[in-house]
């Protein structure tokens, strides 16, 4: 994709100005790779898989060692993210920074290297949630890692930036009233004043999903693109979609602190496709398809027209199947490829394929399932199940999943099953007091199906 270039003239003028001067750039899509998983696919085939998929950019929640190594001389754009526990480190110690930056990102850069772009500092550091604990961290930080980058002379190629969730602003009724919340407006000067000056963008997480799996009151139809009839009129802009009324919430946000040109990438969005009643495969294919075809459109927003985002990137690649399930079931499974690399539903991301592609060369275990035993007294069953989905993933048994409605033996089937496959299919891990039995028979029904794909 096309890479942001500055002309004399321009530059100029953003030198003058003090304010970044957007450009017409050709936006890309790209995909986070999280590794919450139980079992994860080899790096080696990940990275195979983006390239078949076309997909040119991607973001990291971490430095991993393994993840940075496969990604060396692929041509993929990396963004490696630093998780919020590490703040307090690189807030007060140059040296940590240095550090960082030696280990994860000197080390893995050059000719050959991984084409990492953008360093991510934290991870939603001003998450409401969070009442605080990161917010004086971010500044110090990010101080020390310009510093550092600096020192190892990789501050003119890569970038600092910080993934903000979208409850860091807000707006009464309309996207045009939008602000930074409060508490934020010190910081969030600050930030914006750094990423203006180092020609970083600002990165926004935005989930319509959420708004409407948070808000019973919230029109379904304006959580995708396919038209509503809940349009939002500001002024004389209309919004359709709850993605520009977000977006350009944002836009007048960072307007009322002097930088409404500011480069937005969208550093996370997505659908899930399971784990609540509004995630399934239509809706996510629907939303995924929506949202790809809508940034490729170059339309805009109402407060940006013809100006997409820089970069869009999908959330997620892969199916983790060892989230946190707190914020709901549906966290384990964003992936628009389901753990091991096979496609959920047909997506064009418009990046040369028309459809997407598995990922290849991995290698399954026999196929064989783990099934309530038929003959065994079930009375007593509760406390393996239990068992078995404390370790393993039951969330789609959950209401709104898409196993909630196979029945009793059904429900204990699933949940023996997914603790087997997690065991490698070690036939001990599917007695269960003789309430187990492996059979070869596939037991999915409909919509609901049965692991039985843990590879090797």
């Amino acid at each position: 994709m096309l890479e942001p270039r500055f002309s004399g003239g321009v530059l100029l003028l953003w030198l003058l100005c003090g304010t970044l001067v957007p450009t017409m750039v050709e936006s890309a899509i790209g995909v986070n790779w999280g590794t919450i998983s139980s079992h994860r696919l080899k790096p080696t085939t990940v990275v195979d898989l983006l390239r078949q998929n076309k997909i040119s950019k991607v973001k990291l929640f971490e430095a991993d060692s393994d993840v940075l190594r496969a990604l060396m001389g692929s041509g993929i754009q990396v963004m490696v993210g630093i998780p919020n526990e590490m703040l307090p480190f690189l807030s007060s110690s140059p040296a940590a920074s240095d550090l960082w930056v030696r280990q994860n990102v000197s080390a893995y850069v050059g000719r050959g290297g991984a084409d990492i772009r953008y360093v991510a500092v934290g991870n939603e550091p001003f998450l409401s949630s969070y009442n605080g604990q990161y917010q004086n961290l971010i500044m110090p930080a990010i101080l020390n890692m310009q510093q550092s980058l600096v020192k190892a002379n990789l501050a003119g190629y890569i970038k600092l930036v910080v993934p903000c969730n979208a409850d860091a602003y807000q707006s009464s009724a309309l996207p045009s009233q939008g602000a930074f919340r409060p508490e934020l407006t010190q910081i969030m000067n600050q930030l914006v004043q750094f990423l203006n000056s180092n020609g970083s963008p600002f990165v926004v997480n935005i989930y319509p999903f959420l708004s409407l799996y948070n808000n019973g009151d919230f029109p379904q139809e304006y959580a995708f693109f396919e038209g509503t009839t809940h349009a939002v009129q500001d002024g004389s802009n209309v919004y359709t979609n709850a993605f520009d009324g977000n977006y350009d919430t944002l836009v007048a946000a960072l307007t009322k602190l002097g930088y409404g040109q500011m480069p937005i990438v969208i550093g996370e969005i997505g659908w899930p496709s399971d784990g609540a009643i509004d995630a399934n495969i239509t809706a996510a294919k629907v939303f995924n398809q929506g949202l790809i075809n809508h940034i490729a459109s170059n339309k805009g927003t109402p407060l940006r027209p013809n100006a997409p985002p820089m970069d869009v990137y999908l959330f997620s690649l892969l199916d983790e199947g060892a989230k946190s399930t707190l914020p709901g079931n549906f966290e384990r499974h964003w992936g628009i490829f389901s753990f091991d690399g096979q496609a959920k539903y047909p997506l064009n991301l418009l990046l040369g394929n028309k459809e997407l592609k598995n990922a290849r060369n991995v290698e399954y275990l026999p196929s064989r399932w783990c099934v309530a035993n038929p003959s065994g007294d079930l009375n007593n069953v509760v406390n393996h199940m239990r068992l078995a989905c404390s370790v393993a993933d039951c969330t789609t048994l959950n209401y709104g999943g898409s196993c909630n409605e196979i029945g009793e033996k059904g429900n204990i089937s699933y949940a023996f099953n997914s603790y087997y496959q997690l065991q490698m299919q070690d036939s001990r891990s599917c007695n269960f007091d003789g309430l187990g039995m492996v059979t070869f028979l596939d037991p999915s029904v409909g919509d609901c199906q049965f692991s039985c794909r843990r590879y090797r």
